[in-house]
């Protein structure tokens, strides 16, 4: 039976679609009747949230109270919401995202004790330009202060008299060869040098200040989890924790 269904499909016609009119192919494909069925319902689902939002519209009372009042404000007629500031940067919401307060405490001791041993190294002898300490010296007169020779007084050569340290004496450089650099080319490698640990030094100390920073926000919002009653003292900048006062109770 089913072979003589085939049989007959065979020999039916095919039935093809009515294509468009030749005068009327300038207007394109003749729409057929499932293209039109999505058309309307496209136009019925837009007419239904028209009338939705106009009814919506109708019902507001302007007088109505709604938290976005306080967080937007009017722009040429246009309600634009205001921008919240930025209380974590990039580097610390990704530190916080994978890592826990231990890792962050190891990794802040191993940075002071990076730092611990470089100003041990540095001495920290010429960091700043400006001299904090200042060196008085007294004398009886206005006669000894127009004759006053700084050079003599502290027993060294002029060359030497700028420098707040290694500033031998006379004696001292008669009797004592010079060891070190010496010549102007090797002098200027070695401030280059140290001026490069200078900065890394205090790259490493502005690293440590933003990991104990980090390691108190992680603390923060570990003591938040406990279920005891706080409020907010002080908000979270990027570079403190939010503060928080905690009702005192009794540990039995």
């Amino acid at each position: 039976m089913s072979s003589f269904r085939k049989a007959l499909k065979s020999k039916q016609r095919d039935h093809k679609e009515r294509s468009q009119l030749g005068f009327r192919k300038h207007l394109g494909l003749l729409e057929k009747k499932k293209d039109y069925k999505l058309r309307a319902d496209d136009y019925h689902r837009k007419q239904k949230t028209l009338v939705a939002l106009r009814k919506k519209a109708m019902d507001k009372n302007p007088d109505e109270f709604h938290f976005k009042m306080i967080h937007n404000h009017l722009k040429d007629g246009v309600h634009m919401l205001k921008p919240k500031e930025e209380t974590m940067t990039e580097e610390q919401k990704k530190v916080m995202r994978t890592q826990d307060i231990r890792y962050v405490e190891m990794k802040r001791v191993s940075e002071m004790k990076k730092i611990e041993r470089m100003k041990s190294e540095l001495h920290l002898l010429d960091v700043d330009d400006e001299k904090k300490n200042k060196q008085v010296f007294y004398v009886d007169s206005k006669k000894e202060v127009e004759a006053f020779d700084l050079a003599t007084h502290l027993n060294t050569v002029p060359e030497l008299v700028g420098r707040a340290y290694n500033r031998p004496t006379i004696e001292t450089l008669e009797k004592k060869s010079i060891v070190g650099a010496v010549e102007p080319r090797s002098i200027k490698k070695l401030a280059k040098q140290r001026e490069l640990q200078y900065l890394r030094l205090s790259q490493r100390i502005d690293r440590e200040k933003k990991m104990f920073v980090i390691s108190q926000k992680i603390q923060t919002r570990k003591d938040l989890q406990d279920k005891v009653k706080k409020v907010k003292v002080c908000e979270e900048t990027g570079s403190a924790p939010a503060v928080y006062r905690f009702e005192a109770k009794r540990k039995r």
